[in-house]
């Protein structure tokens, strides 16, 4: 399967391609109470902040340069975090195209005075697309994925893209209907 992936990738790009490990990361952050809405968790937009925070590191990481989010989709809160929580954010590139890559984010939060083990609290999946100094889109390493774990991702990120490609596509159509009916949306 893997040269399956590399020479598929291969044909849209000269650049060389990179392996997941390459830049995978992990951000650890102790949650307080800043971080707390209205019931006393923490709130879903911190946990978010931090999942895009690593899931930048990751994609700037693997395109060797600036990387944009394009979109979050699949964003799960599973448990709620708490304040004390020591949450880890754990990200990786999953997908590559010619301008973009898909990076794949677990949240796991344990108890900062607990030896039991981390919880997966959340999960997401981000867009990011690379760029150069002026904004403009910009080639980006293939993903080599490295095991069979990183094989099925690799194979769900593609499915996840042809349903983000299909949903704008069918989104597209039907304003492009209502404008010809004479609805002004």
């Amino acid at each position: 399967m893997t040269d399956q992936v590399t020479s598929v990738d291969s044909d849209i790009s000269d650049i060389p391609g990179k392996p997941t490990s390459a830049s995978r990361t992990t951000l650890s952050h102790i949650m307080s109470h800043n971080d707390t809405n209205l019931l006393g968790t923490v709130h879903g937009g911190v946990i978010m902040k931090l999942v895009d925070d690593a899931a930048g590191a990751v994609a700037g990481r693997h395109s060797g340069g600036p990387a944009v989010t394009a979109s979050m989709d699949e964003m799960a809160f599973l448990e709620p975090v708490r304040v004390g929580d020591l949450v880890h954010v754990k990200a990786q590139v999953n997908w590559t195209g010619r301008t973009s890559m898909e990076v794949g984010v677990r949240v796991l939060a344990e108890r900062w005075n607990e030896s039991a083990p981390p919880t997966q609290v959340g999960s997401a999946y981000l867009v990011f697309a690379a760029v150069d100094a002026d904004g403009k889109p910009r080639r980006v390493p293939p993903v080599l994925p490295e095991t069979d774990r990183d094989r099925r991702r690799y194979q769900e990120a593609q499915i996840r893209r042809t349903h983000r490609l299909s949903r704008r596509r069918a989104i597209m159509e039907l304003r492009e209907r209502r404008v010809a009916e004479g609805f002004d949306d």
